[in-house]
């Protein structure tokens, strides 16, 4: 593994956190997996392409965009080595040559410069400790005029399935409000055009995307599909607080009115967010800044 700035998070991956997602988010589909199809049209993966897929998780879209850039090479970058050692074992079971994984922080990554015509990302952006030095690395591994997309959620109260499974627990610890989340920290969209256009990008472009969340084939599943997310761990650690059994039949409770035939679907709120690297070779904290003197 490279050198890694975002510490907090590489240590939760490497946990119990990335145990469970490994385990609760299949290398085919996912919890987000309806965010698939509209991240890859508008990346426009052409066929000789190469593509960067930054938190690619257990490698779903990279494996994707390597079909889809069959004369090119498609690279999947995460922390966690859980849900990479399954990304490579899909790859390798689909027969794809033109995939691979690496384990690291994309925020310090050494990435070939200009390597890539386009990097994607299924919610893999919104931890960095520094986005703007993060985007920044990524924007170096693109070629000038090379695109970047991803999926990020909007504001908490967008998104259903995050707000209504972890006020049932905080509502039985007598807490009035959910604390702030990192999920969120692209929600604003003025903000996530500052950080990009700060970061060295220019033509930021971000379109609301609706579409739900699936969570297991029922109130139950989906319930221990959540008890080992980042945010219920952090309720169940609290002293003095939720056993699991007891956040186990809360979750339940409050995710049974989502299901369906077609298991436990939550609305969710989305960015779909589009980006360039400039043509230009300008620096990344620079290029928008006028010069002394003019």
């Amino acid at each position: 593994m490279t050198d890694i700035v975002n510490t907090e998070q590489a240590a939760a991956w490497n946990g119990p956190e990335g145990a469970h997602w490994a385990e609760h988010n299949p290398a085919d589909g996912g919890f987000n997996a309806e965010l698939t199809a509209p991240l890859l049209t508008a990346a426009n993966i052409r066929p000789d392409d190469h593509v960067l897929d930054i938190g690619c998780g257990t490698g779903e879209t990279t494996r994707l965009a390597a079909r889809q850039a069959r004369d090119g090479h498609a690279v999947g970058i995460d922390l966690s080595a859980a849900m990479l050692q399954q990304a490579r074992a899909a790859a390798e079971a689909a027969g794809l040559g033109n995939v691979a994984f690496e384990e690291g922080d994309a925020q310090a990554y050494p990435f070939a410069a200009g390597r890539y015509q386009v990097a994607i990302s299924r919610f893999g952006i919104m931890f960095f400790a520094d986005p703007v030095a993060a985007f920044a690395n990524i924007g170096r591994a693109l070629r000038p005029g090379g695109r970047l997309v991803f999926v990020c959620p909007r504001s908490m109260a967008d998104n259903d399935w995050y707000v209504v499974p972890l006020s049932a627990l905080h509502k039985r610890l007598g807490t009035a409000t959910l604390p702030e989340s990192g999920m969120f920290s692209l929600a604003d969209p003025a903000h996530t055009t500052d950080v990009l256009t700060r970061a060295g990008f220019s033509e930021v472009t971000l379109r609301p995307l609706d579409a739900p969340m699936d969570f297991g084939a029922d109130a139950h599943a989906a319930a221990d599909g959540y008890l080992g997310s980042g945010p219920v761990l952090a309720v169940l650690e609290q002293p003095g607080g939720l056993t699991r059994a007891t956040a186990r039949d809360l979750l339940a409770d409050a995710l049974r009115p989502y299901e369906s035939p077609d298991g436990v679907r939550i609305p969710g709120g989305h960015w779909l967010v589009v980006a360039r690297r400039p043509t230009e070779n300008l620096s990344a904290r620079g290029a928008h800044r006028p010069r002394p003197g003019r």
